[in-house]
């Protein structure tokens, strides 16, 4: 009808020309964390800035600047899309921006600032904390921002911000390389590599921060930066280790390492010989070369083929070994490590890394009830091993358990100033989680969780690794990351001085300013 408006712009319309995903600038991360308790409705605890309600016409302008989608609450997939791996976590957001570019994040981050909303950014949704969804705000959602490629020669691979590790690994595996990563392979990059990054390849490679060489970020002005050790350096060491709190990071650059098959995988035997086990154990580890790992576990045996019948719902305990050697090198090892004892179960053998690296996935999919607890330990006494076997004899579902990581050989040679990550004289990170699928037994798994960590802090060093921890508070946050704090709060002062990254275990700035450009 002719003086009638134009209609609303319609942002998925399949005939516009929609950018590679993979150019230079085509990825996004960050890991941030949501302080809501966890059993709240969203409804009670909206802040006095989510209350100035949105006009309609600011979110139609958003929706015509991104290539991507923004949902909102009306919208069909909103419930599937606010969903993140922990299943305890229910919060709402008042938009998601399913970002496909640097461009998008950058009107992202833009509109949230403008808007005064609460900015949570999502990467893989698996923080335990549920640290990548918020109530009321706007939720960055990095997901289609996947591409990793390799450099076989320079061994490097660069990262999108949305992939998850198994997408690494499916890109690296090709050329017999790995980047050290986690123990889940649907962990997304970005927040398991901005809190540390520790799992099977620790011992032998370092942290994944560690192997980070280069870092691209939306700061909270919009402006784009690179960070590395020539580039922006303070902003380069505050990520490493310090978490969503400086901006979003679209892309990494990985130092990659020559492995492609490894030796190794579980060991489980009978509860009654735990103690006996991790005094065994402890020892060992400590003077370990670098190329063995092994996290120990109290575990429920899954009712599920490879186990063995006999074993399924049985409680036991066990380590997860890796070895990166060659395999003669590898059989040799673990010919005293079997000749110790026995065990009930050992699936130790040659593997593929990816193999290893996703073989708890099906254990643990999404949409699981999560409560996690967590410290740092440098010594395990004979004490601490027995309320350790106390509690693993009461594990209260077939999924909750706990882990000892080891966080010696090439992590603990690194300097504790030389990242955010403080606790390098430690010599494990320790993490207690009461899982289970159904949220009628939150309150078991979540009183044998706190009890656990409850009996063993007292033998900590004291603070956590930041991906194990819930709300647990500032002061907590402080003891995570020692005398790197101050440092931590005078670079968030200069990145992002208003705290609009503050979904996370959040380093608070002291004083409120101009963030800083490009």
């Amino acid at each position: 009808m002719e003086g009638a408006a134009p209609p609303a712009p319609n942002v998925w319309d399949t005939t516009a020309p929609v950018p590679p995903l993979l150019s230079d600038f085509g990825i996004l991360f960050s890991s941030p964390r949501c302080y809501v308790p966890l059993n709240s409705a969203s409804s009670s605890f909206i802040s006095l800035s989510m209350k100035k309600a949105l006009k309609e016409d600011s979110i139609v302008e958003l929706k015509a600047k991104l290539r991507g989608r923004v949902i909102e609450p009306h919208d069909p997939d909103y419930d599937d899309a606010r969903k993140v791996y922990n299943a305890m976590i229910d919060k709402k957001p008042r938009l998601i921006a399913r970002c496909a570019d640097v461009a998008d994040v950058i009107d992202s981050v833009n509109f949230a600032r403008k808007h005064d909303l609460l900015l949570a950014i999502r990467s893989g949704g698996h923080n335990g904390g549920g640290l990548g969804i918020c109530d009321d705000g706007l939720v960055i959602d990095l997901g289609l921002i996947k591409y990793a490629r390799v450099d076989p020669a320079a061994r490097t691979v660069i990262v999108g911000g949305g992939c998850v590790w198994g997408d690494v690994d499916h890109a690296t595996h090709a050329f017999g390389l790995a980047v050290p990563s986690g123990i889940i392979s649907t962990t997304g990059v970005g927040g398991l590599t901005l809190g540390g990054g520790i799992g099977h390849l620790t011992r032998k490679c370092g942290l994944t921060i560690d192997n980070m060489i280069s870092a691209d970020l939306v700061l909270a002005d919009g402006s784009f930066v690179k960070a590395n050790a020539e580039e922006n350096s303070d902003l380069f060491w505050a990520i490493r280790g310090g978490g969503g709190n400086f901006g979003v990071v679209t892309s990494f650059t990985f130092k990659l390492h020559p492995i492609g098959t490894i030796y190794g995988g579980p060991m489980l035997y009978e509860l009654s010989e735990a103690a006996e086990v991790m005094k065994w154990y402890r020892d060992l580890i400590k003077t370990a070369p670098d190329d063995l790992n092994g996290w120990f576990a109290f575990l429920t045996v899954p009712p599920a083929a490879p186990f063995p019948e006999h074993l399924h719902l049985k409680k036991m305990c066990g380590v997860v070994w890796t070895w990166t050697g060659s395999l003669p090198q590898g059989e040799e090892t673990f010919k005293p490590i079997r000749a110790f004892k026995k065990a009930a179960l050992d699936f130790v053998g040659p593997l593929p890394q990816p193999t290893l690296q996703s073989m708890f996935d099906g254990i643990y999919p999404p949409g699981l009830q999560w409560y996690w607890r967590a410290d740092f330990v440098k010594e395990l006494s004979d004490e601490a091993i027995a309320e350790h076997v106390k509690f693993g004899k009461a594990l209260p579902s077939m999924h909750s358990t706990m882990h000892l990581y080891p966080i010696n050989g090439a992590a603990g040679r690194v300097g504790k100033h030389d990242t955010a990550w403080n606790y390098r004289d430690a010599t494990w990170t320790q993490v207690m989680v009461g899982v289970d699928p159904d949220p009628a037994n939150n309150d078991k798994t979540i009183s044998w969780a706190k009890s656990y960590w409850d009996a063993l802090h007292p033998h900590s060093a004291g603070g956590a690794y930041v991906n194990f921890m819930m709300d647990e508070g500032e002061e907590r946050v402080k003891a995570t990351y020692g005398d790197n704090y101050q440092r931590l709060v005078e670079i968030k002062n200069k990145y992002d001085p208003d705290n609009l990254f503050r979904v996370n275990q959040n380093i608070k700035p002291s004083k409120k300013g101009s963030a800083v450009s490009a």
